[in-house]
């Protein structure tokens, strides 16, 4: 078979920009979202009304699955794909209840509220006035009128919304009491959004366990009370399997229903061929060489495969067998996935399609490729390390505002491994101070241990042996740390 011309392997790089080198709310734009989403059944029972918590890893597609589900028409198609389902019948509203934005506390008001109120049970009313306000619209005229104090509160002021709320409290549950007997008899549904809870307070580890630990309690109780009011919880799996002072012991009450959002090497590798097969008519071409692939109306061109190995020909088309001349390097198929892994084994579908925008930018700029290979191993590799960097940036820019302040202090020793004194002696350099150059940030934890364990359960650090610590290669150039010579990367 005849290889590729210079052209056309030009062309299918040009095309192989995959959106992906951008902010991480890039990819989720309303034009790219049914093209680039992957239907996996049991990230879909999200859609059930009986799941409250959506458990999830940073990247593992939490924003993209709630911006699918709350799209009318993608639903729709995404319950026809997925037999078996139990999708709610009837007319189904979605609000953001979180982020807020412009309508609820910034960082800095959640953590001085938090400050004046030490116990749960007045955060929880917060969280109450903030529903209510979210809903005003659908509340009946005597509701509305009943909380008119409460809605004319700029929502940025927590404490003015917390005393307007408790002014009105037991008008306001009557309130959402009728809209939900409401809804029932009109056979609807309205649906909550809660995401993006680790950025509710950067600064103040115990002020972040008391929003989120008393937005699970408030669900604990009324998610049973109302039938048609229905919360979505998109929670970090860290959060839910481990940080018990951040989600609570009311989280056991939520979980038994819940959806984990976790990726198998078959759907990682189903992802990213979904989102290269719709990015060109050339790509899908390109794709449909080696793999099945069937079309489903809105949801575009989606991969077949029934194991991971069935994306085998595709690796192998794109970059070869092996990372170099023979096995030795290593077997690319295996690769891709192991260096993108964090410190517990997991990859994100985000950055497997990073890694591939990146390696065709070098291609485009530095041309290795040869035969029908689009990409050659060099500039996979040296693509790993721009994956790192763009991971970091962003994670820092957003829930993870401490990684440069780790980055600080492990710039004394930067060789890794470390033993776990080691480690915690870097840790503790100025750890009561700022862990970010712009604001007061705090680091995951109140005490030294405690954020080395966080660190771990995140996957930023990773356990070698039991007394042998070193930093996964997503990290590892983002962090600006090197391996010891002669030591292997595990």
């Amino acid at each position: 078979m005849a290889g590729l011309s210079k052209e056309a392997r030009l062309n299918l790089l040009e095309a192989l920009r995959l959106d992906a080198g951008q902010a991480d709310v890039s990819s989720d734009r309303p034009d790219r979202v049914a093209a680039d989403f992957y239907p996996i059944a049991e990230h879909l029972r999200a859609i059930e009304p009986d799941v409250v918590l959506i458990v999830g890893d940073r990247g593992a597609g939490k924003t993209k699955l709630k911006t699918a589900v709350t799209d009318n028409s993608l639903r729709d198609a995404l319950v026809k794909y997925t037999p078996g389902l139990r999708a709610p019948d009837g007319n189904v509203s979605w609000y953001d209840a979180w982020p807020l934005r412009r309508k609820g506390p910034d960082s800095g008001a959640w953590t001085s509220f938090a400050s004046a109120h030490k116990h749960d049970r007045e955060v929880i009313d917060l969280w109450a006035a903030y529903l209510v306000r979210v809903l005003e619209e659908r509340l009946d005229g005597e509701g509305r009128a009943a909380m008119e104090p409460l809605i004319r509160v700029q929502g940025g002021d927590a404490e003015a919304c917390f005393n307007a709320y408790s002014a009105v409290k037991l008008s306001a549950m009557l309130a959402l009491d009728r809209l939900d007997e409401h809804l029932e008899k009109r056979g609807e549904w309205v649906f909550l959004a809660y995401d993006e809870l680790d950025t509710i307070v950067f600064a103040d580890w115990e002020a972040l366990g008391s929003a989120v630990r008393s937005l699970v309690s408030f669900w604990a109780s009324y998610a049973r009370r109302w039938s048609r009011i229905r919360p979505k919880i998109f929670m970090r799996t860290d959060f839910y399997a481990h940080n018990r002072e951040i989600a609570g012991a009311d989280i056991a009450k939520l979980s038994a229903n819940r959806v984990e959002l976790a990726w198998n090497d078959k759907n990682l590798y189903g992802a990213l061929l979904k989102h290269i097969a719709n990015k060109s008519e050339e790509l899908l071409d390109y794709v449909r060489k080696v793999v099945s692939v069937i079309d489903f109306h809105q949801l575009g061109h989606i991969p077949k495969l029934a194991r991971a190995t069935d994306a085998l020909p595709f690796v192998t088309r794109l970059v070869g067998d092996y990372m170099g001349a023979n096995s030795k390097k290593g077997a690319a198929f295996t690769w891709i996935l192991d260096h993108l892994r964090d410190g517990n084994g997991r990859v994100s579908p985000r950055r497997l399609v990073w890694l591939l925008e990146f390696a065709a930018a070098q291609e485009r700029k530095d041309p290795k490729a040869v035969g029908n290979h689009l990409l050659h191993p060099v500039s996979l590799r040296n693509a790993l390390d721009d994956v790192s960097v763009q991971h970091v940036d962003n994670a820092n820019s957003s829930e993870l505002r401490w990684l440069r302040g780790l980055e600080a202090r492990l710039k004394v020793d930067r060789e890794v491994p470390w033993t776990r004194k080691e480690l915690e002696r870097l840790l503790a350099i100025d750890f009561e101070k700022s862990w970010s150059t712009n604001d007061e940030v705090r680091p995951p934890g109140q005490d030294i241990r405690e954020v080395f364990e966080n660190l771990i359960e995140l996957g930023v650090i990773r356990v070698r042996s039991a007394d042998s610590f070193d930093v996964p290669d997503l990290y590892l150039a983002g962090l600006k740390l090197r391996r010891k010579g002669g030591v292997r990367k595990h």
